[in-house]
């Protein structure tokens, strides 16, 4: 009988070697669940999303415009109320005319202020004057427009707020499950790299012995670095995203944040598989088919257009007739200080522009071109947010396909390795076919959970498209 030859029999002692060592590796990993350092902080999407909502400078600038609207509304008041202005006036003259009138003013006037050489020729006279001066608006049609027109702007920029608001809270979702992703990648990648640098300890041991060959060793270690490499940035990809959130809320960037839920499809309650759900048809609850007209984006233009139009009929107003009270009290004196004599004047003025030089008929021309040109951009909106709602519609079917191909490959890859692994441990299959099995498993996971990043992100995005304003009827 003949004996052996040495390199079956070097090939049989790595068989039966290697998979006690890659058995241990697995459930080192298995046994270890890697996560973000414990410098990072624990932030939840919520709450996220009130810290971006306190502390987002955008906001507070739409915030700050919603109230400069509300001031120049309050404005508009002077229309109703009266204006009051008080004067005190220290005046002298030598002229004849003006002279006699201030003694008038004063009820000085004496038999010797007619001596005609004192008329001609007066000396220095002072007069000092208190007045009040009260104004009264009774009906000025174009500005009770102007009055509609700046209530109109308020709800303009209220509906911008609000639209501002709610793109804050999409972006800081968006960015915090790519947080959720970067964090499911380093996952995935770190288990895989446990192993293939346990399978790479392995292979130098026993190419150290003389059992294995060199090329072995260098494909172990390629496959090693190659994963090192993707975990680097994997790794950067979390501190990029946590600086991504970090200015979303407002707040210094560095702070390293970690997530406290894994990413999985939105919708599908946590005791189901991912497979299962993505099997089972998941469609997105409570959403629509078209967006909605009350919009804040949307109703933010239909308010601007109803402003414009009370503009519009502002100007218009402004050929009409004016109404307005008007009333004065004054007290003169020669002496400082002094209310020797009052008197008042009271009155109504009603007042016409009848032409001014088609100036009115000319800028409602042109107020009306303004009009016609944000009537065609809402037009424009409104076809443009049909068009991302499609498309956002046919982004989380296509990623909902994509979780179920993907959930199949995987259990084909894990099947495919756990055969590949028993072959080897047979001998009958080399550590490459191993290698490139676990590369298939580790890609098609990545390929899962970022299917499940783009489902969520297409469900986000469809309700930020389909949101309606607040207090505007669909």
């Amino acid at each position: 009988m003949c004996k052996p030859p040495i390199a079956f029999v070097l090939r049989l002692l790595a068989v039966l070697v290697l998979p006690l060592s890659f058995g241990r590796a697995v459930a080192q990993e298995r046994g270890s669940n890697p996560r973000m350092g414990d410098s990072a902080t624990l932030l939840t999407q919520e709450e996220a999303v009130r810290a971006a909502l306190a502390g987002n400078r955008q906001l507070s600038q739409a915030v700050l415009e919603e109230k400069t609207a509300g001031a120049r509304y309050r404005e508009t008041e002077a229309i109703f109320l009266p204006q009051v202005a008080v004067s005190y006036s220290a005046m002298s003259t030598n002229n004849p005319l003006n002279a006699f009138g201030f003694k008038l003013q004063e009820s000085s006037i004496t038999a010797a202020d007619f001596d005609p050489s004192h008329l001609n020729h007066p000396g220095g006279t002072p007069n000092f004057l208190t007045s009040l001066d009260v104004r009264q608006p009774i009906f000025n049609a174009d500005l009770l427009y102007q009055r509609k027109s700046a209530e109109a702007a308020i709800e303009v920029y209220r509906f911008r707020t609000q639209r501002t608001r709610e793109g804050l809270e999409f972006q800081v979702r968006q960015a915090y499950m790519g947080l959720q992703l970067a964090e499911a990648a380093v996952r995935v990648l770190e288990s895989s790299l446990s192993i293939a640098d346990s399978f790479h300890r392995f292979i130098s041991d026993r190419v150290t012995q003389g059992m294995l060959s060199r090329a072995d060793e260098s494909n172990a270690a390629v496959r090693v670095a190659a994963i090192r490499s993707r975990l680097a940035e994997a790794r950067s990809g979390v501190r990029n995203a946590s600086d991504m959130l970090a200015l979303l809320m407002g707040q210094p960037a560095g702070q390293r944040y970690r997530v406290p839920e894994e990413l999985r499809p939105s919708g599908i309650p946590e005791s189901e598989d991912v497979s299962a759900g993505v099997a089972g048809g998941m469609a997105f609850s409570g959403g629509r088919d078209s967006v909605p007209t009350g919009r804040a984006d949307l109703a933010a233009m239909q308010k601007a257009i109803e402003a414009a139009d009370k503009g519009i009929e502002s100007t218009r107003m402004s050929s009409l007739p004016r109404l307005n009270a008007f009333g004065s009290w004054q007290y003169n004196d020669s002496r400082m200080l002094g209310f020797g004599a009052h008197a008042y004047l009271a009155g109504v003025q009603l007042s016409w522009d009848i032409f001014k030089g088609n100036s009115v008929r000319n800028k409602v021309a042109t107020q009306r071109l303004v009009r016609d040109k944000m009537v065609s951009e809402l037009a424009g909106q409104r076809e443009e947010a049909d068009l991302q709602l499609r498309r956002a519609l046919r982004q989380q079917d296509d990623a909902r396909y994509a979780m179920k191909e993907s959930s199949t490959a995987i259990e084909a890859a894990k099947e495919s390795l756990r055969i590949l692994r028993d072959r080897y441990e047979q001998g009958m299959t080399g550590n490459t076919d191993v290698l490139l099995a676990q590369d298939q498993l580790e890609t098609q996971q990545l390929a899962l959970v970022r299917a499940v990043y783009a489902y969520n992100t297409a469900v986000a995005y469809i309700r930020f498209l389909t949101v309606a304003g607040t207090g505007v009827k669909d």
